[in-house]
């Protein structure tokens, strides 16, 4: 079943990296690419959608926003190369889901255990802010790729990463609560299929302010790995 999954994600993904489908993100994701951050000056920026990574056999999936311009827009995978990666690979790594603690490039040899790392939106957008439309746009990949998982937990990273979960498990037929309960850190939703895990994200907007220290993060995935037991 491993390998047939693989073969699904795998087809996704190639589908993924060509899209197209958004013109402003389109343009937005090719020119922060042709115009590199001084410090990334002698690197060649992937400017391409991003794809979902990590176990074929996961049982907990990850969502998080989008790209960012100068992380997984630049290295080619998600949460790669930028603050908020660093933040969530080594929460990851502290509860047994990833081999190290640290994501600098794709080829940096990171593996995932019985996790996948996936988004909502697959372009970086301006301002790291996609719009709804833009959302929807992108969404069925989403439903596709936990279509294929059929994972036991879903942490997601931030309220867009929740709404966003939530609308691809309505389009799964998947049972939801009539009322979708109240974003908050550590808030579990039971569903008729996986549960939904909620984190704030590890941007540094809620890591330099405190708002999400290591151990609430932590938290997040020792739970997560509970659940997925279960």
């Amino acid at each position: 079943m491993r390998t047939s999954k693989a073969v699904a994600l795998a087809r996704i993904t190639a589908e993924v990296v060509e899209c197209r489908r958004c013109p402003r993100l389109v343009a937005w994701r090719e020119e922060v690419a042709a115009n590199p951050r001084s410090s990334y000056r002698d690197e060649n920026y992937w400017g391409r959608p991003i794809a979902g990574f990590g176990d074929p056999g996961a049982r907990t999936a990850v969502v998080g926003l989008a790209p960012a311009a100068h992380g997984g827009n630049r290295t080619g995978r998600i949460f790669t190369g930028d603050r908020s990666g660093d933040w969530l690979f080594r929460a990851m790594h502290r509860a047994g889901f990833a081999n190290q603690p640290h994501s600098v490039s794709a080829d940096d040899g990171l593996a995932l255990r019985g996790a996948w790392v996936t988004a909502a939106v697959r372009c970086a957008p301006p301002a790291n802010k996609p719009t709804l439309e833009e959302r929807d746009t992108c969404a069925d990949y989403l439903v596709r790729e936990l279509s294929v998982l059929q994972p036991a937990v879903i942490v997601v990273l931030g309220l867009f990463a929740y709404e966003a979960a939530w609308r691809t498990l309505r389009q799964m037929e998947v049972d939801v609560p009539v009322r979708r309960p109240k974003f908050g850190h550590g808030v579990e939703v039971g569903t008729g299929g996986p549960v939904i895990l909620c984190s704030f994200h590890p941007s540094q907007q809620n890591t330099f302010t405190g708002k999400l220290t290591e151990p609430m993060l932590d938290a997040i995935f020792h739970r997560a790995k509970e659940l997925a037991a279960g």
